[in-house]
Order: structure tokens, then sequence, then C-alpha cells
């Protein structure tokens, strides 16, 4: 008698627990793929998404051992959300190949930490630009998106580029008051550019755009990097504080719960003009960016939603990481297409000159 009142209880309490878990789930994804702007705590959602799924999984298995019939509220839960698994998954690694068609364009994208370099790899910086460099122009891009490229009155980084890349179109974001120093996105092309703009967000940085033109084709060539966490030293040391449940630990995560909330709501807001500039465009496109955010945000349902795919996705790049740290699973950095475009193959190259990883991609304009 008291085994089955424990089975009972505990049965009871599985199943109240997977409902629940199935309410927030599902309202997770519904808030993420909102197409206006709901609020801040969709940042966090977008976060949980992942671990959600696993929950998810794991509720699956334990029915299927437990009470196979219980198992379809997971299993139900999992069929509707199939499209945040689907960004999150697992890709099968297929080898990036030197050579290409002749109608592909091979896009470069690469948030390259203002040529600072990481590690051991951060000292003697004329050396890590001349690495920086050599290292995307090794895989003959056509096209070359970087995100914090700098400039200077006395370091002129554009010349690293021009022989192979006479195009381009540089826009600060940032710069000291002389303008002697200017940091921003920029975009290089082995093609003519026709048209320049520079898109600015209502509280930082901006999205830029070119319209490259190759023989009859012209296509327009996005950039842009949303505003980030700005986590300092400090941060990543409060992130071991409140791991390791250290005193000052709670002081820790107010201050991280700040930071990460203000970036969300800075980027609703800039990924909403993304969306609007992106629909607004007459020309083929190709978008490169640095999201700072996950596939499962709100930032990223916002910019791509049923406008835009996603290179990764359809090339099969392995686990998809694009920046070395936080989590060894973190892909903030994205080429996206329009469906105008067929994906021919897609690599994530980590080649330890900065904290984001280079990606390549070869896409070909369908006729």
């Amino acid at each position: 008698m008291p085994d089955q009142f424990i089975r009972r209880i505990t049965k009871r309490t599985f199943l109240s627990l997977n409902v629940a878990l199935n309410i927030v789930f599902l309202l997770s994804i519904w808030l993420v793929s909102f197409s206006k702007p709901v609020g801040w705590f969709t940042g966090f959602l977008g976060l949980a998404i992942p671990y959600l799924i696993l929950l998810q999984l794991i509720f699956l298995l334990f029915w299927l051992f437990a009470k196979p019939s219980l198992a379809i509220f997971s299993l139900i839960s999992l069929v509707i959300g199939w499209k945040q698994i689907f960004v999150v998954a697992f890709q099968t690694i297929k080898p990036f190949a030197s050579t290409k068609t002749l109608s592909s364009w091979r896009i470069a994208d690469w948030n390259i930490r203002s040529f600072n370099g990481v590690g051991a790899a951060s000292q003697g910086m004329a050396v890590i630009k001349k690495q920086i460099s050599d290292a995307i122009q090794q895989n003959k891009p056509d096209i070359i998106c970087l995100q914090e490229f700098n400039q200077s009155t006395d370091e002129n980084h554009i010349d690293l580029f021009a022989k192979n890349y006479p195009y381009h179109f540089f826009a600060a974001n940032y710069q000291n008051k002389s303008g002697s120093y200017q940091s921003g996105c920029v975009i290089f092309s082995k093609w003519p550019i026709i048209t320049t703009r520079r898109v600015p967000y209502p509280d930082a940085e901006s999205l830029l755009y070119a319209d490259v033109v190759r023989g009859t084709d012209t296509v327009r060539i996005f950039t842009t990097h949303l505003r980030s966490f700005k986590f300092k030293k400090e941060d990543y040391e409060g992130l071991d504080k409140i791991g390791a449940a250290e005193e000052d630990g709670v002081e820790a995560s107010k201050n991280i719960f700040r930071k990460m909330k203000r970036a969300f709501q800075y980027r609703e807001r800039q990924a909403i003009l993304v969306r609007k500039t992106i629909d607004a465009s007459r020309y083929p496109v190709i978008v490169c960016a640095d999201f700072n955010d996950v596939p499962t945000s709100y930032t990223y349902h916002q910019i791509t939603h049923n406008r835009l795919q996603d290179a990764f996705l359809k090339g099969s790049a392995g686990l998809g990481r694009t920046y070395m740290s936080l989590s060894p699973t973190l892909r903030i950095d994205y080429i996206l297409s329009d469906f105008n475009w067929d994906v021919k193959q897609f690599a994530i190259i980590d080649e330890a000159l900065s904290d984001h990883f280079l990606l390549l991609a070869d896409l070909e304009l369908k006729k």
C-alpha cells in the first residue's frame, strides 16, 4: 500500500512538472517568433529554449519507460517546436571545398575584434593584422564583411585588402573626438559597388548595405553588429562567483541581469529596423552579421522570418559554435540570404585570431 501511494504521488508530480514545462516551452517559442516587439524578457526565453528542449527530451524518454501513453505531451510539444529544434540541432559536417563554381559568390564574414587577437596571439599588433587579412584572403572570397573593424589616421587597414578588393564601404559607429580613430563595419568587394547606405540604429551602431554589380546581376550586401551584453572582465568573474555560489554572487548576478536586459531591449529595436530595411530591398539579399544572439532568439526570428535562409542550416556545418566564450555551442554570427540563392557550401573556421570564428559560404543566384 505505501509503495502504491508513493508511485501515485511520484507519477502526479512528474506529470504536473511535464505539463508546466509544456506550457513554458510552447509560450516561449510563440513569443520569440512573434512578429511585433513583446519585451526584453523574450531575450531570456530565447536563451532558455535549448534547455527546455533538453528537458522535453528527458521527459519523453522517462514516460516511454514509465508509462508510454503519457509521452504524448512532450512529443506533441516537440513537434510543434520543430523549427526551434532545427536551428540548434547538430548538423552533419562537410568539408569546405577550396574551389567553387564560376557563378557562385564566395562570402566571408568575421568579427575581427579590432585586430586585437586572442590569448597568446594578442602580442604584436602588426603581425595580427597581417594574419587576419591573410586568413581571410587565402580562401579567395568575392565579398568580405567584417565587424569591429577599425581605422586611424596612422594606420590604414583598408590597405590590407585593397590589392584584391578595390571596392569597399566602411562606416564608423564609434570614433574619438578628433576623428583620427574610427571603428565599425566594412564591406569589401571584388566587383563594383554602385550604392551604399548607413542606417543608424536609434541607440548605437548601424546597419550597412552596398549594392554590388557583377555582370548583369546587382546584389545588396548587408552587414551589421547588434548590441552586445558588454560584459567586462569583472562580469565574467561574476559568472564564476555565481557558479561557485559565493557570497557576492548575488550582486554579480544583479549586474549581469541588468546588462543582459538592456542589451535585449536594444536588440529588439535594432532587429525590427534590420527587418524593415531588408524587406525594402529590390535586389537579391545577403546578410552577414554578428547578432550577439542565438538562433532561438527573438532577434534571429524577427530578422529571418519567412524572408531569409540560414547558410549554416543549408550548408551543414557541424555544431555551430561561432564565439569562443561562455558556451561551446554559442552561434551568434550568421551568413543569411533570401530565397533567390542556393547555398552550395558553408564553413565555420577557428583561426585563433579573434574571439569569433570566420564564416565562409558559397552562394549561387537562381536563374
